[in-house]
């Protein structure tokens, strides 16, 4: 792990940045005296930290090096897997590895892969090595799948923006002309559910899985979509539930990236400078600030423990609310 500072085995962690408050509501969620603490550090781009119950630990995706990092309270950082994202031979840009990444109703680590241009499961318990859920949409290649939610019902949402391809949208290679929202059903068919945003990034599931959330990382219109999922798993017109251009007003401009629910449906959702919590009636109630652009969150530990993935830094937040995990 050239470059990388762990922090394992001792009492305390650093700490970084403070807890802005805009709405009392957010009390109930963060106590007063919450730290971000710095985990480890010394990452290129860290993203997509996601929970593993089975096991207790922590995996998160450090993108242009094409390597999944493994974390454990006990044993600190050790490298999980690489390459993550991209088996080729030949260069492949400056961001070819893992980045969105979750668990299953299987308990299989699923990754969105930027170099393999692919969704893939991997078991975590000794079946055998990696599946492709998807790599195409009527015989063209994804750009570069960014995000994925796992749905209950054995299904996958997930985004593909241009980001991890060698010239992003100017790619020769690319085969598709959108950057689109799709659906992995349980059958495997895939469908496309979006096809208007400009650069799709985070995605995420309400509690009730009745709502779809997807964050639109252009700083031009730089907004959180919801769209109502449907019995048959495809979705309806979508609404603007938060306009990032509102956050101006607080001297803070940016797009959204990943995102996570909590069990009282608010949206935890990186963006300039750390991670903003938004109340599900779209009221902005705070703001970690990490003071570094910041890729991802995910819950963890006892699902009260926020995870995030900051620019070189893999840090956590304690909290009081419940997240969706």
């Amino acid at each position: 792990m050239p470059g990388a500072s762990v922090y394992a085995q001792t009492a305390h962690f650093p700490t970084i940045g403070k807890v802005t408050r805009y709405d009392a509501r957010l009390d109930k969620l963060i106590g007063k005296d919450a730290s971000v603490e710095v985990l480890a550090s010394g990452f290129v781009w860290s993203e997509g930290p996601v929970w593993v119950k089975d096991g207790s630990f922590l995996l998160f995706s450090d993108v242009p090096r094409n390597t999944i990092y493994k974390w454990t309270e006990k044993e600190g950082l050790t490298p999980f897997m690489k390459p993550s994202g991209y088996t080729g031979v030949a260069p492949y840009g400056d961001e070819p590895g893992s980045n969105g990444l979750t668990i299953d109703a299987k308990g299989r680590l699923i990754s969105c892969e930027h170099g393999d241009r692919r969704v893939a499961a991997l078991p975590l318990t000794g079946q055998g090595g990696k599946r492709t859920l998807a790599d195409n949409f009527q015989g063209k290649r994804f750009n570069s799948p960014n995000d994925v939610v796992a749905h209950s019902n054995g299904s996958y949402y997930f985004t593909d923006p241009p980001y991890g391809m060698p010239l992003k949208e100017n790619d020769p290679t690319r085969e598709t002309p959108l950057f689109g929202v799709y659906r992995i059903a349980p059958s495997g068919e895939v469908s496309l559910l979006v096809n208007d945003l400009t650069r799709p990034n985070g995605i995420a599931l309400s509690p009730d899985e009745k709502t779809l959330y997807v964050a639109q990382s252009d700083v031009n219109r730089p907004v959180i979509m919801a769209y109502p999922v449907k019995a048959d798993g495809s979705i309806g017109a979508g609404n603007v539930f938060y306009d990032m251009k509102a956050l101006e007003k607080y001297g803070l401009k940016g797009a959204p990236d990943g995102l996570k629910t909590d069990k009282e449906g608010n949206i935890w959702t990186s963006g300039p400078r750390g991670v903003f919590i938004i109340a599900p009636d779209g009221t902005l109630l705070g703001h970690i600030d990490i003071g570094e652009n910041t890729a991802n969150c995910g819950w963890g530990d006892d699902g009260s423990t926020l995870y995030i993935t900051a620019d070189m830094y893999l840090c956590r937040i304690r909290t009081t609310a419940r997240g969706v995990f």
